[in-house]
């Protein structure tokens, strides 16, 4: 079998699916696209011709885009969901190079690194998860390639500072791609494609799975130069957004004044669970701005099985470095909430009677 063994080295991403009954593993939003939006989406696909290929490079969608978050579709790069930009930027910047990013962070930084470039580089984060700066720097200074940096962070959920992202931005100006990674901005309050406008080199990747929930759909798009665009763009396949994607994105971003409310309900429920494992012997939840909770318990593996025995379903951390026994729950529902905190106090009480599952 000839395959490269940068290839064979690499594990498959890590997943598995289970069985539940509430799901707050992913971070997805809990929240399906409106009925009578998805009526307008199945209208409007029933009138298409399956049997022609999608437009090029989904031009319609970048100008509808485009007008909706007040940039030129000629900054915009549009993708089956922005892993495949992660995967397109390596492959421009980082073949025979470096990719820069810290740890934890998400983990397809990593894979597209063993994949394609030619060295993989991972800072550990400060205590309290701070960034690095003094080795980010240095790397900086002595290396070329793309810099990875999730902002806010993932899977820790805090935000960086804007003078740590500004001194970033100009350290790697010389011999770097800079991609800034807000799939969770929409949370946060945070943009910063500004800074698109004073550095070529910086990237911001965004995401219709998150806030939009859209994750089924699988749709993300870059912001970034425009001559950087017509290059990044020759490394997505041609006809890759399917006649489904475009219809369900431009629908959504044509009646987008229902995700206003949405981002707000999330962010109060977000308050009212963490303050409710706050108050919870032997948990430690930290604080982020994101759609989900990093918490720290005693015993990662016995907490989360105990939750899946209940058909809650979160996602286990302990796994990644300086997360010892940490688990991720993102926000659902106020009653996939109430259903999660309910299981946690009576995980609590059996774990403390010495019952595991």
């Amino acid at each position: 079998m000839n395959i490269r063994p940068e290839i064979l080295a690499v594990p498959a991403y890590n997943f598995s699916e289970q069985n539940y009954k509430t799901k707050l593993d992913q971070n997805e939003s809990p929240y399906d696209l409106p009925a009578k939006l998805k009526a307008e989406v199945l209208a409007k696909f029933a009138k298409l011709s399956f049997n022609r290929y999608p437009q090029l490079d989904a031009h319609s969608l970048r100008q509808k885009l485009a007008k909706n978050i007040g940039w030129s579709s000629n900054n915009i790069v549009i993708s089956g969901g922005s892993n495949i930009l992660i995967q397109a930027l390596v492959s421009a910047a980082a073949i025979n190079k470096t990719v820069l990013t810290i740890r934890p962070s998400f983990s397809l930084y990593a894979m597209q690194a063993q994949i394609q470039a030619a060295k993989l580089v991972e800072i550990s984060l400060k205590e309290g998860f701070e960034l690095p700066m003094a080795d980010l720097l240095a790397e900086l200074k002595k290396s070329a390639g793309v810099f990875f940096i999730a902002n806010p962070a993932a899977p820790t959920g805090n935000l960086f500072s804007k003078q740590d992202i500004l001194a970033l931005a100009h350290a790697s100006s010389e011999s770097w791609l800079m991609v800034i990674d807000e799939a969770y901005h929409e949370f946060s309050d945070t943009d910063y494609s500004y800074l698109i406008n004073d550095f070529e080199h910086v990237v911001s990747l965004r995401t219709l799975s998150k806030a939009y929930g859209l994750a089924g759909v699988r749709l993300g798009y870059g912001l970034m130069d425009k001559k950087l665009a017509q290059e990044i763009q020759k490394l997505i396949i041609p006809f890759s957004i399917s006649i489904f994607q475009e219809i369900v994105a431009e629908v959504v971003l044509d009646n987008s004044q229902y995700l206003e409310a949405r981002i707000y309900d999330i962010k109060q429920e977000h308050k009212r669970v963490f303050a409710a494992l706050e108050k919870m012997p032997n948990i430690s939840p930290y604080q982020s701005t994101t759609n989900f909770i990093l918490f720290k318990v005693n015993d990662a593996a016995s907490f989360y099985n105990n939750l899946l025995a209940q058909e809650v379903l979160i996602r286990r951390q302990d796994h990644l470095l300086n997360l010892e026994n940490c688990l991720r729950v993102n926000i659902g529902t106020k009653e996939e909430n109430d259903i999660f905190l309910a299981a946690m106090d009576q995980t609590i009480k059996e774990l403390a009677n010495g019952k595991t599952s």
